[in-house]
């Protein structure tokens, strides 16, 4: 019993430091858009892609630590405005693409391998269909929590019709860490670590 008491607290404590559970505003000491080469960057992003990152934050490089991953919270990109939709601790909402690169310190695009013209535009129109709801803190280890998303649930969900038309051969787990999304892509860019 003592246990199973350790074990959940510790995961507790891991899904709550880690991927993009954690809720940080941006330091505006530390904008790092002006370092991105912005016109590539807006050239290789299409509606509907993702964007994987990482942040610029203390608290973003003990993430990275605990997760052993690089890049660790995922979005989807709606061209139309200019902004991504995520979920984080704030829930998911809409952020621009501005303040998105502001907050992070790489980011990668990835077209998704169900895009298309068609599945672009249904996949951002779903992912705008959750704005409101709950972030998922549960979503880290696996569990799917009922109107909530963890990032990449977002991101993946997004497409749910054309996967479940097109299932892929790399099969989906439950959750997906950011930093495997390219499983499920193709890198069009990568910003590369700034300084």
């Amino acid at each position: 019993m003592r246990k199973n008491v350790i074990f959940v607290i510790m995961c507790s404590i891991f899904v709550l430091f880690s991927g993009c559970a954690v809720k940080v505003g941006v330091d505006t000491n530390k904008t790092l858009s002006k370092d991105y080469d912005l016109q590539a960057f807006k050239n290789a992003l299409t509606h509907g892609d993702w964007l994987v990152a990482r942040g610029i934050h203390e608290t973003d490089n003990f993430i990275a630590g605990v997760t052993n991953m690089l890049l660790f919270h995922a979005a989807i990109y709606d061209m139309e405005n200019d902004e991504v939709i995520e979920a984080n601790g704030s829930g998911v909402h809409t952020t621009a693409l501005k303040d998105f690169l502001s907050k992070s310190q790489r980011v990668m695009v990835i077209a998704p391998i169900w895009a298309n013209g068609q599945t672009r535009v249904a996949a951002v129109k779903r992912a705008k269909n959750q704005i409101g709801l709950n972030y998922n803190y549960t979503g880290l280890i696996g569990l799917d929590t009922p109107n909530s998303f963890y990032c990449t649930q977002l991101a993946i969900d997004a497409y749910k019709e054309a996967i479940d038309t097109n299932p892929p051969q790399n099969p989906l787990p439950k959750v997906v860490k950011p930093g495997q999304m390219y499983h499920w892509g193709r890198i069009i860019y990568d910003s590369g670590a700034l300084n």
